[in-house]
């Protein structure tokens, strides 16, 4: 494979890897507004770990979710897999970086670099 290629897909790879990173504690998943008269105004929005709410007034109050096994599947869901991509993303970039051409990890035996950078782009998909 043309090593610009394998450069590209490194840094895209690199890319998405850091994009679910500034995602996953990014506090605005889900945002909602309870619309009073002014002064009751209120913001209340949630991530994957907590859950917040600002007024009018500017008070600002969080907690965080009490027990894993007391929230809904969707957030459980949302969590398992958002971990999983960083994990996977991770041993890709890892893979990655040994497997593309210009590395000297593992220069001896063309065919298992291939293979780890193979694995690397399968990883990165999973991801």
């Amino acid at each position: 494979m043309d090593p610009i290629v394998e450069v590209v897909a490194l840094l895209l790879g690199f890319i998405g890897w850091v994009m679910v990173g500034i995602a996953l504690p990014n506090r605005y998943w889900r945002t909602s507004t309870v619309d009073g008269n002014v002064i009751t105004t209120s913001t209340i929005y949630e991530n994957l770990w907590m859950s917040c709410a600002t007024d009018s007034t500017g008070v600002h109050n969080c907690r965080e979710f009490p027990s894993l096994l007391n929230l809904s599947g969707y957030i459980q869901a949302s969590r398992a897999l958002m971990i999983t991509s960083i994990v996977l993303g991770t041993f890709g970039l890892v893979a990655a970086l040994i497997g593309i051409q210009c590395s000297k990890a593992v220069e001896e035996n063309a065919v298992l670099k291939g293979r780890i950078a193979g694995t690397a782009g399968i990883l990165f998909l999973l991801q």
